[in-house]
């Protein structure tokens, strides 16, 4: 695995529901600002309007976390019919700042990859 690789997955956060609800009744929920912000958490987007959008398919925000480190990301709702007549979200959360964990100083203590001495 190369390194740009490694940076996507440790970026992206991907989440998959199977839904009991119709594709578009699960559209409405995630493209209407009124029915949106009855569960999308406290990260809300930092513009209502979205930054691309598939009608019927998919949805894009931009989120800004509103504590320290203020962090930017994307979300981004996919939907699709499946097999039981319901609907399967998925939420790709792609952070758009550089990683907490390579700004972090090393420890303190000695703990680093564990190396084999040769007899």
């Amino acid at each position: 695995m190369n390194d740009t690789a490694a940076m996507k997955q440790v970026t992206d956060l991907v989440q998959e529901y199977e839904l009991d609800a119709p594709p578009e009744k699960v559209w409405r929920a995630i493209s209407i600002p009124a029915f949106r912000e009855r569960w999308l958490p406290h990260g809300k987007p930092a513009n209502a309007e979205p930054i691309s959008i598939a009608a019927g398919e998919e949805i894009c925000f931009r989120i800004r976390d509103d504590e320290p480190p203020f962090l930017d990301s994307i979300a981004t709702f996919q939907i699709r019919p499946n097999n039981q007549g319901g609907t399967t979200l998925r939420i790709v959360h792609r952070l758009l700042d550089a990683p907490v964990a390579q700004s972090m100083p090393p420890a303190a203590n000695s703990n680093g990859p564990w190396l084999m001495r040769a007899a």
